[in-house]
């Protein structure tokens, strides 16, 4: 027989190193446990950038950029810090109209670019729009601005000055608080 007593000491010693183990196990470096829980930022970089955006088959856009970084974080974004030029086409593949920027940030699970610093417009009738940041909705292919924004074409100059919201190809804008100048007919209706 076996005596109770002992048995029981003997489990409490077990019990003791085994813990002691665990604890002496567990330690670790705060730098080690930095490493292992901080977040991590995956960059890409590409130069000189060619790329083109295709719709059904269709080309639909052709992009330009000195620098490109793809960033995957929390948001997915391709950033452009060193400009970009981007032509935009209409459903024969002719260029409809073009765009410079000095700074662009394309989000790709929304779908749109967010750009920044000198945004110019410009179609082939002429047609220019510049503002100091401006949107565009892949989707929808619309521009979009809460800033500033300067429209000049043939006999109109508009100045937008809470932003405002036009098509890709700038045959409709909707502007906010605007002022400016427009031709008009007899009838009193835009020429």
């Amino acid at each position: 027989m076996t005596n109770p007593f002992l048995h029981n000491v003997f489990f409490y010693i077990a019990a003791f190193i085994t813990g002691c183990f665990f604890l002496a196990g567990c330690e670790n470096k705060e730098d080690d446990i930095k490493t292992w829980t901080e977040k991590v930022v995956m960059k890409e970089t590409a130069t000189d950038i060619e790329s083109f955006l295709s719709q059904n088959g269709t080309m639909k856009a052709k992009l330009k950029a000195p620098l490109m970084i793809r960033v995957s974080a929390d948001t997915l974004y391709v950033e452009f810090p060193q400009g970009l030029h981007c032509d935009f086409y209409d459903s024969t593949t002719r260029v409809e109209t073009w765009l410079d920027a000095r700074y662009g940030k394309y989000y790709e699970n929304l779908n749109k670019v967010y750009l920044r610093d000198s945004v110019v417009v410009i179609t082939v009738k002429g047609d220019t729009l510049r503002s100091p940041d401006l949107w565009w909705d892949q989707n929808t292919k619309m521009f979009y601005t809460d800033k500033y924004a300067v429209y000049r074409g043939v006999g109109k100059n508009i100045f937008g000055g809470k932003g405002l919201e036009a098509t890709q190809d700038l045959n409709r804008i909707t502007f906010k608080e605007s002022t400016g100048t427009m031709k008009v007919s007899s009838s009193g209706f835009p020429e």
